[in-house]
């Protein structure tokens, strides 16, 4: 396990004082990096994140001290899960499993897990087993059903990462976007990003919402149909 601390600072945070999703996702990015590098990780960076849940029981706000930890949760032949825990004295609990798959940096497809990863988080991890199937995807009604809301996606350079597509913690400004909307969805909910395709810089994007019984359902579509992105949000109340 690797622990460490933060304060949740204004650009991290709605105008009302919330720690965003997306900057949430940025927490997420930096304390695995932390973990890598002091657990001296071979191929610390060959990495992509395929999916990613929270399970957000109450959020931190504004200036809040906040403790983090982190720790494999299991492994495949190719991937790895990466579970994050986050409170915080005043109450704020999240919790987060992500999936990451190792890839080939040059050519980004997936590859078997380094040599030498294994045994460092064999104790973490327990030996436990996880698959890197989609959890949302398979599930889904077609784009066109249950009355879609369609809306441009503006993609920004600032969203691009040093891989060169757009990083996974900009996916989640979407559903901050529905969330701004619609105030009645707020915690204890849990929301899953699914990683289907990469956005590169000058593709055009759709983001295409719908409304179903029990979910929300906001998918990032390429000009081509692609589905690039799906994110699922469930109020667990």
């Amino acid at each position: 396990m690797f622990s460490t601390s933060r304060r949740v600072r204004l650009g991290d945070v709605t105008p009302k004082g919330r720690l965003r999703l997306d900057a949430t996702a940025r927490y997420l990015q930096d304390i695995a990096n932390d973990d890598a590098v002091d657990g001296n990780y071979p191929d610390i960076h060959g990495w992509v994140v395929r999916r990613t849940e929270m399970w957000v029981y109450q959020f931190p706000t504004y200036m809040t001290d906040i403790a983090l930890t982190t720790w494999c949760g299991g492994y495949g032949s190719h991937w790895a899960e990466r579970r994050t825990h986050i409170v915080s004295p005043d109450g704020a609990h999240i919790e987060t499993a992500a999936l990451w798959v190792h890839v080939n940096m040059q050519t980004l497809k997936p590859e078997p897990l380094p040599e030498g990863f294994i045994p460092l988080i064999a104790e973490s991890s327990g030996g436990r087993k996880v698959r890197s199937n989609f959890v949302v995807g398979k599930s889904l009604p077609a784009i066109t059903e249950h009355d879609p809301a369609v809306s441009d996606w503006q993609l920004r350079f600032a969203d691009m990462d040093a891989v060169g597509h757009m990083n996974n913690a900009a996916y989640w400004i979407a559903a901050e976007e529905y969330l701004s909307k619609h105030n009645t969805l707020r915690a204890p909910l849990h929301v899953v990003v699914e990683h289907h395709h990469a956005i590169e810089p000058g593709n055009t994007v759709s983001i295409v919402t719908q409304q179903l019984e029990e979910r929300v359902i906001v998918r990032h579509v390429l000009e081509n149909g692609v589905v690039a992105a799906v994110t699922q949000l469930v109020s667990l109340a």
